[in-house]
């Protein structure tokens, strides 16, 4: 079984030339939850350079994936104003307030019904990560053997994952306020691909997050 400490981490020069073919990925952005350590109104729909944060979040995965879904809950409404125009499905989770888990859950379906062979996790509160992390994420995918990838900066694990559909039944299993942490921890399969990508650690969860890094 594997530790954070275990995990290797990859060198993102080895994978510079990989033509990103022979697998099917697709993205899902968990955009639902409720932000509860947020004290001032839905933190997604703050703004980052006259963006809101879930708008900012969402165009980077589309300049680098073709088929993006984005799972919406909390203030759906409000939310999915804020995606208008996007090149985007939308689903939304109606379980939300109940953690982080049925979204993935949401997520995991749509990967199925579309024939993914792997998804691309990302969250709707880390508006910095650049498209060139999922470009590296999926080559990486294609030319290794690991079946889970986490996106790191500095050998520190962040976000956006890569979960291969071996994968899909476990993270159905997972309950509770929890993402694929556990998983990413616990497998063999996994590694860190480091990025050079400090947003891929720059999470917004309070006004002071917000605050500092806009």
């Amino acid at each position: 079984m594997s530790n954070q400490d275990q995990i290797p981490v990859l060198d993102p020069h080895d994978f510079d030339t990989v033509e990103r073919t022979g697998k099917t990925v697709g993205c899902v952005v968990l955009a639902a939850g409720m932000g509860t350590r947020y004290a001032d109104g839905n933190k997604l729909l703050n703004n980052i350079d006259g963006e809101p944060i879930v708008r900012r979040a969402v165009r980077t995965f589309l300049a680098s994936l073709d088929d993006v879904v984005v799972v919406i809950g909390h203030d759906t409404a409000a939310v999915r104003k804020a995606l208008d125009g996007l090149d985007v499905s939308l689903v939304v989770n109606r379980d939300y307030d109940q953690g982080q888990s049925t979204s993935l859950h949401c997520g995991v379906v749509v990967g199925r019904n579309r024939g993914w062979d792997a998804i691309v996790f990302g969250l709707g509160d880390m508006p910095f990560v650049r498209s060139e992390t999922i470009d590296l994420l999926v080559r990486t995918d294609v030319a290794t053997d690991y079946t889970i990838l986490a996106a790191a900066y500095d050998r520190k694990r962040g976000n956006p994952t890569l979960f291969d559909a071996i994968h899909y039944d476990a993270l159905t299993e997972i309950e509770g306020d929890r993402g694929g942490r556990q998983l990413i921890v616990q497998s063999d399969e996994t590694a860190l691909v480091e990025t050079s990508d400090p947003g891929v650690t720059r999470d917004i969860d309070t006004i002071a997050d917000y605050n500092y890094y806009r």
